[in-house]
């Protein structure tokens, strides 16, 4: 199979053809017809986790995937060969299996039935995005009238972050630059704030909400100093999608919160592709390459240009 993978540690990633997986106990490969790329890729493409999570070469990149059920393994009985799918390959020692390749290996946790009204490049788009921005706000408990900034909000996980937010009837102020005002507005924020102006992002949050805002998601800080906690009111909560949350220096600014892992298990990704399905989630896929231009993608993600979902289509 033509997969785009890492051939050994240190290696620039290119597209080659691999051996196609093979089903197991517990496990379901899917042709896949659609793949998305994520921020966590970039990462295990460098090896900047290997020391966390031991990893295997060559390593298939991509952990979002959708298409038709090839085989399944014992002990799957909740989708069949000939089914349309999506879903997402767990994190598990060693890193090594992915999903931007012809075929993909899912665990049978992390594998659900796509709706009929979701395409595939929007069904691939949903699970790591669309899990990490639903436990991002739930970790904040929100209520309708709240007033929560979202940080990093142009990118995919930030597009379901904003509109899951919106829905529950909070006012959502959102991270952005002019050219992102109506994508952002489009998809229920009420105010968008440029971080690139050289105006500090809490200067400008508190311009509009003296007393802070009610709760922050950051999707962009890897350390405590990153996230705008000045523009968030004593007792307000913050999630963290990059382990920024330091519970001392949040205590010492008056605020709680949580670093945050997604989880894009079946019953995660269930309800989300209903909504994406029914249209009250918008899947906000600004991007689609070719499997031999995946890499590319990844680029756009390195360098922070990344607007919405970038899909990488595999087969037609």
């Amino acid at each position: 199979m033509r997969a785009l993978n890492v051939p050994e540690s240190g290696a620039q990633p290119v597209v080659s053809d691999l051996p196609v997986p093979q089903v197991t106990d517990g496990t379901v490969l899917v042709r896949v017809k659609s793949a998305a790329l994520n921020a966590i890729d970039n990462s295990l493409t460098t090896g900047a986790m290997a020391a966390m999570m031991p990893h295997a070469y060559p390593l298939v990149v991509g952990r979002d995937a959708a298409g038709v059920v090839e085989a399944v393994g014992e002990g799957v009985d909740h989708v069949a060969v000939g089914d349309e799918v999506l879903g997402h390959v767990l994190l598990a020692p060693p890193v090594q299996a992915g999903t931007i390749a012809e075929y993909a290996l899912f665990p049978t946790a992390a594998v659900t039935a796509k709706p009929a009204g979701l395409d595939f490049d929007r069904a691939a788009a949903l699970p790591l995005a669309g899990a990490a921005a639903l436990a991002s706000v739930e970790a904040l408990d929100v209520r309708p009238g709240q007033v929560v900034l979202v940080t990093g909000a142009t990118g995919g996980v930030g597009s379901y972050a904003v509109q899951l937010l919106a829905a529950r009837g909070v006012t959502v102020v959102a991270t952005g630059t002019a050219a992102d005002v109506d994508r952002l507005t489009g998809l229920g924020a009420t105010t968008v704030v440029d971080h690139t102006s050289g105006t500090p992002v809490a200067g400008q949050v508190t311009t509009s909400y003296p007393d802070g805002v009610d709760g922050l998601v950051d999707l962009v800080s890897h350390s405590p100093d990153g996230l705008a906690l000045g523009a968030v009111r004593k007792g307000g909560k913050v999630a963290s999608t990059l382990g920024a949350a330091d519970e001392q220096v949040l205590a010492e600014a008056g605020l709680t919160g949580s670093n945050i892992m997604a989880a894009p298990l079946r019953e995660v990704l269930e309800p989300l592709a209903a909504q994406a399905a029914e249209g009250t989630l918008k899947v906000d896929v600004t991007t689609v390459l070719p499997l031999e231009q995946a890499a590319d993608g990844l680029a756009t993600i390195a360098a922070g240009h990344a607007r919405g979902k970038i899909i990488i289509n595999v087969a037609d």
